[in-house]
Protein backbone atom coordinates (compact mmCIF):
# COMPACT_ATOMS: atom_id res chain seq x y z
CA UNK A 1 0.00 0.00 0.00
CA UNK A 2 1.24 3.26 -0.68
CA UNK A 3 0.17 7.17 0.61
CA UNK A 4 -1.85 9.76 -0.10
CA UNK A 5 -0.84 11.73 -3.82
CA UNK A 6 -1.32 14.98 -4.31
CA UNK A 7 -3.47 15.77 -7.92
CA UNK A 8 -3.57 19.21 -7.55
CA UNK A 9 -3.90 22.10 -5.33
CA UNK A 10 -5.94 20.61 -2.13
CA UNK A 11 -6.86 17.97 -4.14
CA UNK A 12 -5.71 14.44 -2.78
CA UNK A 13 -5.95 10.76 -4.02
CA UNK A 14 -6.54 8.68 -0.98
CA UNK A 15 -7.76 5.29 -2.24
CA UNK A 16 -7.16 2.99 -4.89
CA UNK A 17 -5.51 0.09 -6.34
CA UNK A 18 -1.94 1.85 -5.55
CA UNK A 19 -2.82 3.51 -2.21
CA UNK A 20 -5.47 1.32 -0.34
CA UNK A 21 -6.70 -2.14 -1.39
CA UNK A 22 -6.33 -4.07 -4.81
CA UNK A 23 -10.55 -3.90 -4.90
CA UNK A 24 -11.16 -0.30 -4.25
CA UNK A 25 -11.96 2.45 -7.13
CA UNK A 26 -10.01 5.27 -6.75
CA UNK A 27 -11.28 7.97 -4.09
CA UNK A 28 -10.73 11.69 -3.93
CA UNK A 29 -10.71 14.09 -1.28
CA UNK A 30 -10.82 18.21 -1.95
CA UNK A 31 -10.20 20.50 0.89
CA UNK A 32 -12.72 23.76 0.20
CA UNK A 33 -10.32 25.81 2.77
CA UNK A 34 -10.97 23.39 5.46
CA UNK A 35 -14.10 21.94 4.74
CA UNK A 36 -13.39 18.39 3.05
CA UNK A 37 -15.16 16.72 0.45
CA UNK A 38 -14.30 13.44 -0.17
CA UNK A 39 -15.35 11.41 -3.39
CA UNK A 40 -16.11 7.65 -3.10
CA UNK A 41 -14.67 5.64 -0.75
CA UNK A 42 -13.44 1.89 -1.81
CA UNK A 43 -14.99 -1.18 -1.44
CA UNK A 44 -15.05 -1.55 2.54
CA UNK A 45 -11.81 -3.27 3.05
CA UNK A 46 -9.89 -0.38 3.94
CA UNK A 47 -11.58 2.20 5.81
CA UNK A 48 -8.92 2.74 8.41
CA UNK A 49 -6.29 3.02 5.28
CA UNK A 50 -7.90 5.24 4.02
CA UNK A 51 -8.26 7.56 6.83
CA UNK A 52 -4.50 7.09 7.87
CA UNK A 53 -3.91 8.23 4.19
CA UNK A 54 -6.48 11.27 4.75
CA UNK A 55 -4.70 12.42 7.78
CA UNK A 56 -1.28 11.41 6.34
CA UNK A 57 -2.07 14.36 3.49
CA UNK A 58 -2.29 16.49 6.91
CA UNK A 59 -6.34 16.60 6.02
CA UNK A 60 -8.47 15.78 9.37
CA UNK A 61 -11.31 12.99 8.59
CA UNK A 62 -13.60 15.35 11.01
CA UNK A 63 -13.41 17.76 8.61
CA UNK A 64 -15.49 15.86 6.03
CA UNK A 65 -18.30 17.39 5.67
CA UNK A 66 -19.89 15.13 2.55
CA UNK A 67 -18.67 12.19 0.75
CA UNK A 68 -20.38 12.00 -2.80
CA UNK A 69 -20.77 8.79 -4.13
CA UNK A 70 -20.73 8.82 -8.39
CA UNK A 71 -22.45 5.38 -8.66
CA UNK A 72 -23.79 2.58 -6.50
CA UNK A 73 -20.88 0.01 -7.47
CA UNK A 74 -19.58 -1.40 -4.02
CA UNK A 75 -15.37 -0.50 -5.03
CA UNK A 76 -16.93 3.01 -5.07
CA UNK A 77 -19.31 2.74 -1.79
CA UNK A 78 -18.21 0.34 0.75
CA UNK A 79 -16.55 2.64 3.38
CA UNK A 80 -19.91 5.02 3.46
CA UNK A 81 -21.20 3.78 6.18
CA UNK A 82 -17.76 3.97 8.08
CA UNK A 83 -16.79 7.73 7.25
CA UNK A 84 -20.57 8.93 8.31
CA UNK A 85 -20.84 6.79 11.19
CA UNK A 86 -17.51 7.61 12.52
CA UNK A 87 -17.11 11.70 11.42
CA UNK A 88 -20.67 12.40 10.58
CA UNK A 89 -20.76 13.32 6.70
CA UNK A 90 -23.28 13.51 4.93
CA UNK A 91 -23.59 10.61 1.88
CA UNK A 92 -24.75 12.01 -1.52
CA UNK A 93 -26.01 9.93 -4.62
CA UNK A 94 -28.12 10.43 -7.50
CA UNK A 95 -31.01 9.58 -7.12
CA UNK A 96 -31.17 7.15 -9.71
CA UNK A 97 -28.84 4.92 -7.84
CA UNK A 98 -29.95 5.40 -4.63
CA UNK A 99 -32.09 2.65 -3.82
CA UNK A 100 -29.17 0.09 -4.53
CA UNK A 101 -28.16 1.75 -1.67
CA UNK A 102 -30.85 1.81 0.43
CA UNK A 103 -32.03 -1.15 0.02
CA UNK A 104 -28.55 -3.00 -0.21
CA UNK A 105 -29.42 -4.90 -3.09
CA UNK A 106 -26.60 -7.59 -3.96
CA UNK A 107 -26.50 -7.02 -7.53
CA UNK A 108 -26.89 -3.42 -8.56
CA UNK A 109 -24.39 -2.73 -5.96
CA UNK A 110 -21.79 -5.58 -7.43
CA UNK A 111 -21.49 -6.96 -4.21
CA UNK A 112 -22.30 -10.05 -5.34
CA UNK A 113 -19.33 -9.79 -8.07
CA UNK A 114 -17.02 -9.07 -5.30
CA UNK A 115 -18.44 -11.76 -2.53
CA UNK A 116 -19.47 -9.37 -0.02
CA UNK A 117 -22.29 -7.60 1.17
CA UNK A 118 -23.29 -3.89 1.31
CA UNK A 119 -25.48 -2.93 4.36
CA UNK A 120 -28.82 -1.57 3.81
CA UNK A 121 -27.36 2.35 4.07
CA UNK A 122 -29.33 5.84 4.29
CA UNK A 123 -28.37 8.38 1.52
CA UNK A 124 -28.75 12.04 2.93
CA UNK A 125 -29.37 13.78 -0.01
CA UNK A 126 -29.99 12.71 -3.28
CA UNK A 127 -28.63 14.92 -6.57
CA UNK A 128 -31.35 15.46 -8.82
CA UNK A 129 -31.61 16.23 -12.34
CA UNK A 130 -29.31 16.98 -15.25
CA UNK A 131 -26.52 18.92 -12.73
CA UNK A 132 -26.55 20.20 -9.29
CA UNK A 133 -23.60 22.32 -8.49
CA UNK A 134 -23.15 22.24 -4.81
CA UNK A 135 -21.31 25.10 -2.58
CA UNK A 136 -18.26 24.91 -0.64
CA UNK A 137 -16.22 27.34 0.57
CA UNK A 138 -17.01 29.86 -2.03
CA UNK A 139 -15.97 27.75 -4.46
CA UNK A 140 -18.41 25.66 -6.89
CA UNK A 141 -18.58 21.96 -7.09
CA UNK A 142 -20.74 20.72 -10.22
CA UNK A 143 -22.53 16.90 -9.99
CA UNK A 144 -23.50 16.58 -13.62
CA UNK A 145 -25.25 13.14 -14.51
CA UNK A 146 -24.15 11.18 -16.58
CA UNK A 147 -26.27 8.25 -16.76
CA UNK A 148 -24.35 4.81 -19.23
CA UNK A 149 -22.64 2.67 -16.93
CA UNK A 150 -25.49 2.70 -14.17
CA UNK A 151 -28.82 4.84 -14.23
CA UNK A 152 -27.06 7.30 -11.84
CA UNK A 153 -23.43 7.52 -12.69
CA UNK A 154 -22.56 11.54 -12.08
CA UNK A 155 -18.95 12.93 -12.57
CA UNK A 156 -17.97 16.07 -10.89
CA UNK A 157 -15.61 18.98 -11.41
CA UNK A 158 -14.34 22.44 -10.22
CA UNK A 159 -11.80 24.90 -11.50
CA UNK A 160 -9.19 25.83 -9.40
CA UNK A 161 -6.27 27.83 -9.82
CA UNK A 162 -6.09 27.82 -13.54
CA UNK A 163 -7.35 24.05 -14.13
CA UNK A 164 -10.57 22.27 -14.83
CA UNK A 165 -10.26 18.62 -12.63
CA UNK A 166 -12.92 16.52 -13.62
CA UNK A 167 -13.70 13.26 -11.28
CA UNK A 168 -15.36 10.75 -13.65
CA UNK A 169 -15.28 7.38 -11.90
CA UNK A 170 -15.72 4.23 -14.20
CA UNK A 171 -16.77 6.32 -17.41
CA UNK A 172 -15.33 3.48 -19.14
CA UNK A 173 -17.96 1.11 -17.87
CA UNK A 174 -18.17 -1.59 -18.44
CA UNK A 175 -22.01 -2.02 -19.60
CA UNK A 176 -24.18 -4.39 -18.18
CA UNK A 177 -28.00 -5.55 -18.30
CA UNK A 178 -27.64 -6.15 -14.34
CA UNK A 179 -26.30 -2.94 -13.73
CA UNK A 180 -29.01 -1.29 -15.64
CA UNK A 181 -26.37 -0.38 -18.32
CA UNK A 182 -27.02 1.77 -21.56
CA UNK A 183 -25.05 2.10 -24.22
CA UNK A 184 -26.80 5.05 -26.00
CA UNK A 185 -27.09 7.25 -22.72
CA UNK A 186 -23.16 6.60 -22.35
CA UNK A 187 -22.38 7.99 -25.65
CA UNK A 188 -24.14 11.28 -24.89
CA UNK A 189 -22.78 11.33 -21.74
CA UNK A 190 -19.03 10.93 -22.93
CA UNK A 191 -19.96 14.37 -25.65
CA UNK A 192 -20.99 16.29 -22.39
CA UNK A 193 -17.70 15.28 -20.86
CA UNK A 194 -16.03 16.10 -23.87
CA UNK A 195 -17.28 19.44 -24.04
CA UNK A 196 -15.94 20.38 -20.69
CA UNK A 197 -12.18 19.92 -21.96
CA UNK A 198 -11.42 18.82 -18.81
CA UNK A 199 -7.23 19.30 -18.15
CA UNK A 200 -6.84 17.06 -15.49
CA UNK A 201 -10.00 13.49 -15.48
CA UNK A 202 -8.91 11.07 -12.28
CA UNK A 203 -10.63 8.33 -13.89
CA UNK A 204 -11.90 5.31 -11.00
CA UNK A 205 -9.56 2.29 -12.14
CA UNK A 206 -7.01 3.49 -14.47
CA UNK A 207 -5.35 6.32 -12.95
CA UNK A 208 -4.91 10.25 -13.67
CA UNK A 209 -4.79 11.88 -17.60
CA UNK A 210 -3.63 15.21 -18.26
CA UNK A 211 -3.25 17.96 -20.12
CA UNK A 212 -6.62 17.83 -21.74
CA UNK A 213 -5.32 16.20 -24.67
CA UNK A 214 -4.69 13.06 -23.05
CA UNK A 215 -8.23 13.41 -20.94
CA UNK A 216 -9.73 13.21 -24.23
CA UNK A 217 -7.85 10.78 -25.95
CA UNK A 218 -8.74 8.14 -22.98
CA UNK A 219 -12.51 9.20 -23.56
CA UNK A 220 -12.49 8.94 -27.51
CA UNK A 221 -10.97 5.86 -27.65
CA UNK A 222 -13.59 4.33 -25.40
CA UNK A 223 -16.32 5.85 -27.98
CA UNK A 224 -14.33 3.97 -30.89
CA UNK A 225 -14.32 0.61 -28.84
CA UNK A 226 -18.12 1.33 -27.78
CA UNK A 227 -18.76 2.90 -31.33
Amino acid sequence: MGRAESIWDGIWLVGGPDVSRSDDATAFVIDFHGELVMIDSGAGGSSKVLQRNIEEAGLDPKAISTLILTHCHIDHIGSAPFFRDKFGCKILIHELDAEALESGDPVRTAANWYETDFPPTRVDRRLKGEEEILAFGGEELHCLHTPGHTPGSVVLWLDRNGKRVLFGQDIHGPFMSAFRSNINDWRISMKKILALEPDILCEGHFGIFEPKEQAAAYIQRYLRMNG
